[in-house]
């Protein structure tokens, strides 16, 4: 557990637990429910309760994955989760999402748990390769990734689907650990 301290306020950086479920899939439906920079949109996401619980402790349970928490006076208020590849010549590899509660970005959050899940995955030696995926328009979050090191090796173009005359692009990003 790491403790940290933006713009005044004291928040703590750990590893997920299943208590955390709840909070943790609260902040899942609130950040969907923006609409912004998401794939799925608010009446496609409907994990229970329990779903939620069972996915978390999958991640706790395997090796090659995780979860990461950030939390204000015990209050869960963002997460980062690692999900990695069940084949066996990409189990060197895998991707994250990040997920930030409203009034609490723009304070170095995202930046910490990126951190402490890039630790994380350095530490592990199961772990080569970190990825992810992150929409063109999302021009703070493909920022934060370029400063912590990750390197744009792709795009596909059109990916997604705003409306009937708007797509966006999946930029697709990387960095070996």
């Amino acid at each position: 557990m790491t403790e940290m301290q933006t713009n005044g306020t004291s928040y703590k950086i750990r590893t997920g637990e299943c208590k955390d479920a709840e909070a943790v899939l609260d902040i899942h439906h609130a950040v969907i429910s923006e609409g912004e920079y998401f794939i799925a949109v608010s009446d496609e996401f409907n994990k229970t309760q329990q779903q939620q619980r069972e996915w978390m402790q999958g991640l706790l349970e395997n090796d090659r994955e995780t979860i990461i928490v950030a939390e204000v006076n015990g209050e869960v208020i963002g997460w980062v989760s690692f999900h990695s590849e069940k084949r066996k010549r990409m189990s060197h590899k895998g991707s994250f999402g990040i997920m930030i509660k409203e009034g609490y970005r723009e304070m170095g959050v995202g930046k910490k748990l990126l951190q402490a899940l890039l630790d994380w995955a350095e530490a592990n030696p199961l772990i080569e390769k970190v990825s992810l995926g992150v929409f063109s328009t999302n021009h703070r979050a493909i920022s934060l990734y370029k400063r912590m090191g990750f390197i744009e090796e792709g795009r596909k173009i059109q990916e997604f689907k705003l409306n009937d005359h708007e797509y966006v692009d999946d930029v697709l990003m990387y960095k070996s650990v």
